[in-house]
């Protein structure tokens, strides 16, 4: 792969990632200070993720594989997000916001998958290749972060209180519009599959790879992912919301952390998964899950900040040690002939039907803790995902029996 093409997917990968996390993490102190919404309303602003995801096989598998280059339709779904983000930015109440985000996520959920198939089509060794490439987008959700903070500060007291934070989407509204210009720029990535031939919804869905849940071991490790999207659901919907109200400075730049240590445990991730296998790996990670909210419960923005910064720290280990381990473990049940289907099936459970659920129950247990005031007992809030994500961990250790699984760099 020349320097040139890999600087244009790395810069792609950049904004790709900036543009996600340049707006939903903030979005639930936006969506409260500035639009007054419910955790309910809340909660389904965040499900437009998941709608995405169950809704982008099908553009993938429909249009994508089979009529356009991967490069134009990524021009085109970033164009459109740019005109719905700018519609975010100048919506004033949530009845109007909602239609809008969920255009957004319907249009912008098939890129992630678009993304990789323009870097793969270009790389003769992936396994070496990618990974370079990929740790770009994390870069560029990290500096996202820091430039709302730090740049702009839109996310402290005095500017979240002046409504401040809409100028994310107007910021992501910009970069959505670079990105789909100079993705017209890209390498051409054609269509992999023939307009006349055949393709089943079970080959859009992954459902071939149903026959998985034969497995004993697999159905207990889908189930268990399937079940910790709901405490990643209160993370995700939560953690902006919960900084601001204990009145912390550049919240965003702190939430950012979760990605800084996402690429340190990476690193630490094959290390842990060779010394001690894939059972004790996946139970780490889910351990963190419930640590994690359990610092959150006693943590605040005075004296206990330091237990909210641990939480977020831990995020590495939550992510990395359950869902990159899972993708590793589905990889090595699957073999060659359902690789793909097997993981399309597990990206839409999770981040589709898992996650879909979580936030729906998130928003439900954040309405019920309101003290006064839109003011919320986060204590009781994070203590339901610890204690769920322990229910998790134990069903976990006592159902999944202990299988070799042989660590590939992926």
């Amino acid at each position: 792969m020349k320097k040139s093409t890999q600087f244009q997917l790395s810069l792609m990968m950049f904004l790709e990632f900036f543009i996600w996390g340049g707006w939903f993490v903030t979005m639930g102190s936006f969506l409260g200070n500035n639009l007054n919404a419910t955790g309910g309303e809340t909660a389904m602003a965040y499900s437009t993720q998941s709608w995405g995801a169950i809704i982008a096989p099908f553009i993938i598998g429909l249009i994508a594989d089979r009529f356009f280059n991967a490069e134009r339709i990524l021009g085109v779904l970033h164009l459109i997000g740019a005109g719905l983000m700018y519609m975010m930015y100048q919506s004033a109440d949530f009845a109007v916001f909602y239609p809008y985000v969920l255009g957004y996520m319907i249009a912008y959920m098939p890129t992630l998958a678009l993304v990789n198939s323009v870097s793969f089509n270009q790389m003769d060794d992936p396994a070496k290749q990618f990974p370079f490439v990929r740790v770009w987008g994390t870069v560029g959700w990290i500096i996202a972060g820091l430039v709302i903070s730090f740049v702009f500060k839109w996310d402290s007291m005095e500017n979240i209180g002046q409504g401040m934070l809409s100028n994310t989407f107007l910021m992501v509204a910009i970069a959505s519009a670079i990105l789909g210009i100079f993705s017209f720029t890209l390498p051409k990535t054609p269509p992999s599959i023939g307009k006349d031939e055949k393709v089943g919804l079970s080959e859009i869905l992954g459902l071939d790879a149903l026959n998985l849940l034969k497995d004993r071991n697999f159905l207990i490790f889908f189930l268990s992912s399937v079940l910790i999207c709901i405490p990643l659901a209160f993370y995700y919907q939560n953690i902006s919301p919960f900084l601001t109200e204990n009145k912390v400075e550049n919240s965003t730049a702190w939430a950012s952390v979760g990605q800084i240590s996402e690429v340190l445990f990476m690193l630490l991730l094959p290390f842990f998964f060779k010394k001690y296998g894939f059972k004790k790996t996946i139970l780490f990670g889910m351990l963190a899950w419930v640590v994690r909210y359990v610092l959150f419960s006693f943590g605040d923005g005075g004296e206990t900040f330091f237990l909210i910064v641990m939480g977020i720290v831990l995020h590495g280990i939550c992510y990395d040690f359950f869902f990159v381990s899972g993708q590793i473990y589905t990889d090595s049940k699957a073999g060659e002939k359902i690789k793909s289907a097997a993981q399309g099936l597990i990206t839409l459970a999770t981040y589709g039907i898992g996650m879909l659920i979580g936030f729906w129950v998130a928003g439900k247990i954040v309405d019920q803790n309101i003290i006064n005031d839109s003011m919320h007992s986060w204590k009781d809030i994070w203590i339901f995902p610890a204690i769920f994500a322990a229910a998790v961990f134990v069903l976990f250790a006592l159902l999944f029996k202990n299988e070799k699984v042989e660590y590939k760099e992926s």
